[in-house]
């Protein structure tokens, strides 16, 4: 039986660990051909383990130059683009606002906001050239709900939101469906190195009573990126096992 997104192109960033290899894994499984971009060198290891299906590229989505080599190299490599999970993100320091640092706002904002907007700028461009597809850009529940000590994380999040919004209105007649995925705290390996009381209290938090794993996150991206969402755009799917419900 096909996948459901069986012939599709996918590109992926941050595609190293975490949500995006998550991700990556999840489409490759439907079907999907699958282009992992990250800064780390994790993707080789990603690709490897996918096998044919996947191709790893390094690329800095804070770097314009960057984004504008990893969207040529789709264009020449592949023709064109189907998906693209826009998911490479950073924390960023804690601090209050008073005393954040500002190289440390910068740093969040090229990687969170401004590289998610190149990226999904070349994405959409791909797009259009191909004759439309579904970008699924990853928020957060940071992006509804405020966290002390995480200016400049919040604020990228919540830009998102309406970057997505926004996407999803200029491209709704051009084939292209835009929408994103808004995960709480994910079981990655940055909090499997956090104490282990810490991440009960985490938890705690959570309905449920758990952390998600990472493919939950990537389950639901690739309902996004598939037909069966086709009318689905202009959506943040939160994914926190109730925790923005009361």
């Amino acid at each position: 039986m096909a996948g459901r997104l069986e012939g599709k192109i996918a590109l992926v960033t941050g595609a190293g660990s975490g949500i995006g290899r998550a991700t990556a894994e999840k489409y490759a499984a439907e079907g999907a051909r699958v282009i992992l971009a990250d800064i780390t060198g994790l993707q080789d290891e990603v690709a490897a383990a996918i096998g044919d299906q996947a191709t790893a590229v390094e690329t800095d989505v804070a770097d314009e130059a960057a984004v504008d080599r990893l969207e040529e190299f789709v264009r020449k490599q592949f023709g064109g683009l189907d998906i693209l999970a826009n998911n490479a993100g950073i924390n960023g320091p804690a601090a209050p606002s008073h005393e954040y640092p500002m190289d440390g706002f910068d740093k969040v904002m090229s990687v969170n906001l401004r590289g998610a907007f190149m990226v999904q700028r070349a994405g959409l461009r791909l797009m259009l050239e191909s004759g439309g597809g579904a970008v699924v850009n990853t928020a957060s529940i940071g992006g509804f709900l405020a966290t002390p000590e995480a200016s400049a994380y919040i604020m990228s999040k919540g830009a998102i939101v309406m970057m997505t919004k926004t996407a999803a209105l200029e491209y709704a007649t051009k084939g292209i469906r835009v929408n994103g995925v808004a995960p709480g705290i994910v079981r990655t390996p940055w909090i499997d190195k956090l104490d282990d009381a810490l991440v009960e209290q985490l938890a705690a938090q959570v309905p449920q009573g758990r952390l998600p794993s990472s493919m939950e996150v990537a389950n639901v991206s690739a309902f996004l990126a598939s037909d069966e969402a086709s009318h689905v755009t202009g959506q943040l799917i939160i994914i926190d096992g109730g925790r923005s419900a009361g």
